[in-house]
């Protein structure tokens, strides 16, 4: 894992860390005020709880740091259970030290109760929490969403030696999906590799390989919008903004030609995921209706499932209002004739596949709602290029347009704020994409949210 990403999961953890040693000392102090603690226990009245809000100023910064200087944070994320309750324990005992130090230094007196029932459930809420992401991370969904899938290259004692590093030092954040030697293949075999595995990324080392050959692998990745970790010379790039990393001690150029890692990107996660529930609920009832609708308007399933091009092209099920007739797809060879769109993609304005009831869901982007599932499970994002089926992406004639498939899919995205079926020429349309990519700030996700918003009303483009 590249220390910027290190960092952000760790400040990440720091953060809902402190969160949780703040609700454990109000917890400490609820526990302790009851008035039926004070009657079993015969204890004394405490102080109100805002005389003692300032230690939130001690406590919430001081726990995490604690817990950082044991290690804690450094650690492989499915260490054992005794691991993870040993550098708990420490830490929590060092920072109720440090509670009681303030408490001194500072002659405010507090319950003595209130600082042992502040240790052991800080103990037990950080425990917990660990506990539930242990879990979280073994499931198949996480699997699928945060293990990274990477080609190495290199020759065969290299890629050997890095495939030892990454098994022994990362096993839980990485898959090698497949090992290339430049010195043996062709760089069609890796653009082969790349379509067929659908990685997040290539790690060249290229000590022992020819330069010529690792910088076209380099520039077949960043025409892919796949990230390239190089462990090696210098090249000049036409897309990727180059930046140096450190890799388990490794010096390394990392050449991305998509947003990088951030507190950016993070906010965009969880508004994605956060943004999808509250729609969901909001939507719950206008969803049943459509539903029941389409039920009764015409025989068929109420959803349309299709197999659609996720992040790096991995294919993922794409749900929608059905609007269409169910022989949809058969009748689709009949009218590839009548095409609207250039390139791969198929659109046709009055298409006579689409239901009555299919036409005012289209209309208004209803029949989309559903995806909002998708965002919900990490594979698609609430903006972002639309996703397209899989037997289109594999009919790309430029190599360039499998770009706009190196961030996730999105529900609304530059094409459908710019005239969405009004666009005709699906270079104009990668054009957009690839715009969207390069110039991506939270500011611009926002733009693109309230304009969408109007232009969905209205129906503008729609067909």
């Amino acid at each position: 894992m590249l220390r910027r990403d290190r960092l952000i999961r760790m400040q990440v953890h720091e953060l809902m860390d402190a969160c949780l040693f703040a609700v454990s000392f109000w917890l400490a102090y609820v526990v302790r005020s009851d008035p039926r603690v004070i009657d079993f226990f015969r204890l004394d009245d405490v102080s109100p709880f805002e005389t003692y809000v300032w230690l939130y100023l001690i406590l919430t910064p001081i726990g995490p740091l604690i817990l950082e200087a044991q290690g804690f944070y450094n650690r492989p994320i499915f260490s054992s259970r005794a691991t993870t309750a040993w550098l708990l324990f420490k830490g929590c005992l060092f920072t109720t030290l440090a509670l009681i130090l303030t408490l001194f230094l500072f002659h405010s007196g507090i319950a003595r109760l209130v600082t042992v029932l502040f240790g052991g459930i800080s103990f037990l809420l950080l425990f917990a929490k660990e506990e539930i992401l242990r879990r979280a991370f073994k499931s198949e969904l996480a699997r699928d969403q945060y293990r990274r899938r990477f080609l190495l290259v290199g020759s065969s004692e290299e890629t050997a030696r890095m495939r030892m590093e990454l098994r022994n030092k990362s096993p839980e954040a990485m898959d090698v999906i497949a090992e290339l030697d430049l010195n043996d293949t062709s760089i069609e075999r890796l653009v082969e590799l790349l379509h067929e595995h659908s990685v997040n990324g290539v790690i060249i080392s290229a000590k022992r390989s020819f330069f010529d050959q690792v910088e076209a692998a380099v520039r077949v990745c960043e025409l892919e919008g796949v990230e390239v970790w190089l462990m090696a010379d210098f090249f000049k790039t036409q897309i990727s903004r180059t930046s140096f990393d450190d890799f388990y001690g490794h010096a390394i150029m990392v050449f991305r030609a998509v947003p990088e890692a951030s507190w950016a990107s993070v906010a965009k996660q969880l508004i994605d995921f956060f943004g999808a529930a509250a729609l969901l609920v909001i939507l719950a009832p206008l969803l049943a209706v459509v539903s029941l609708v389409i039920k009764l308007a015409s025989p068929g399933p109420i959803f349309f499932r299709q197999q659609r091009s996720g992040l790096n092209g991995r294919p993922f099920t794409l749900y929608k209002f059905r609007t269409m007739v169910t022989n949809a797809e058969q009748l689709k060879h009949e009218l590839a004739a009548m095409n609207e769109m250039s390139g791969p993609v198929f659109k046709l304005t009055n298409d006579p596949r689409i239901t009555p009831f299919g036409k005012l869901l289209r209309r208004y982007s209803i029949d989309e709602l559903p995806q909002l599932f998708n965002v919900l499970r990490g594979e698609m994002s609430l903006v972002g290029p639309r996703p397209l089926p899989v037997d289109e992406v594999k009919r790309f004639n430029d190599p360039a347009h499998r770009r706009r498939l190196s961030v996730k899919p999105g529900l609304t995205c530059l094409w459908q704020v710019s005239g969405r079926n009004k666009v005709k020429d699906f270079k104009d349309w990668v054009r957009l994409d690839l715009e969207y990519i390069d110039n991506w700030s939270l500011w611009l996700d926002m733009k693109i949210l309230c304009r969408t918003l109007p232009v969905v009303l209205t129906g503008v483009g729609a067909s």
